[in-house]
């Protein structure tokens, strides 16, 4: 028995097939075509690749998407990549693989994939940030995906900037018609707008290694503002453990630096949360839409 994940991401589709064990036993990608009906040939391409590598057939399939679902039209909506919004994508990956789908936000993905057995297992309350293009959040409670009674537990990105200096104020114009939500402050390209010297995230945090005083300052703005967000987190949820994931959460000085930034915010005596690494890196999206479903779902 296996389990079939899709990792929907807006430059890339990814296809894993799971054992029974959560093991990937087979895995393809290939880039998003960016519009809508070829990258639903391109699922269906990639789940039936990943099944005859593998071996096995799965009965259903699940799919980590940017945006969510709407519970009260059905149809995509809150995806950064805006093509999506508005179809009926459920749907219509059902008719094109044949079979029962379940879709979560890629946030959410990568919070159930850790909770089940990555930096989160064992925990009650996981907490899982995704810091890439884009910014958001996932939350899984005793092994269970919150996703809420409007379907967006944990659109952490797309909430303003806690405690804003009148510099931050009133925030970069975001995507989704608003200003200063976090996307704007903690993502990969925010950063890279925040130092403003047409360097990319990477090559601001080398320089920032290599003692450039632009980019240490731009590092140190990002950590205290990511720290900020976390702690408005901590104050809502307080959850046993927070995951980071996406391309930033590979900046090892984050890990040593955020408890300092995140704990002068907590409305507590005290701030001892860990801040962990998503133990299965940038498998745990395809992991976690493949976990949506149980092996033997009614």
């Amino acid at each position: 028995m296996i389990r079939i994940g899709v990792d929907f991401g807006g430059t890339k589709i990814e296809a894993a097939a799971l054992a029974k064990t959560g093991a990937i036993i087979a895995r393809l990608r290939r880039p998003n075509p960016g519009a809508y009906g070829p990258a639903l040939a391109v699922v269906t391409e990639l789940v039936a690749a990943v099944e005859a590598e593998a071996g096995a057939t799965a009965a259903r399939v699940g799919v980590g998407m940017p945006g969510s679902i709407s519970p009260r039209t059905g149809l995509s909506r809150n995806a950064n990549s805006v093509w999506l919004n508005g179809e009926r994508f459920g749907q219509d990956l059902e008719a094109a693989l044949g079979r029962p789908v379940r879709l979560a936000n890629d946030a959410n993905c990568l919070a159930l994939s850790e909770a089940a057995d990555g930096a989160g297992a064992g925990a009650g309350v996981v907490f899982a940030a995704i810091l890439g293009t884009g910014c958001g959040g996932g939350l899984v409670v005793d092994g269970r995906l919150i996703e809420g009674r409007n379907g967006v537990a944990g659109e952490w990105g797309h909430t303003p900037l806690p405690w804003a200096t009148a510099e931050e104020h009133p925030g970069p114009a975001c995507w989704c018609g608003r200003r200063g939500c976090l996307e704007t402050w903690i993502s990969g390209p925010a950063l890279a707008a925040d130092h403003g010297a047409g360097l990319s995230a990477p090559e601001i945090i080398e320089a920032a290694r290599a003692g450039d005083p632009d980019a240490r300052g731009a590092l140190s703005r990002y950590v205290d503002r990511l720290g900020r967000a976390l702690a408005g987190v901590v104050d809502l949820i307080d959850p046993d453990v927070i995951v980071l994931g996406g391309g930033m959460s590979n900046v090892g000085e984050l890990y040593e630096r955020l408890p300092g930034a995140i704990g002068p915010h907590v409305f507590a005596d005290g701030f001892d949360t860990p801040i962990r690494w998503a133990v299965h890196g940038d498998s745990s999206g395809v992991r976690g839409a493949a976990w949506l479903w149980p092996l033997e779902a009614p």
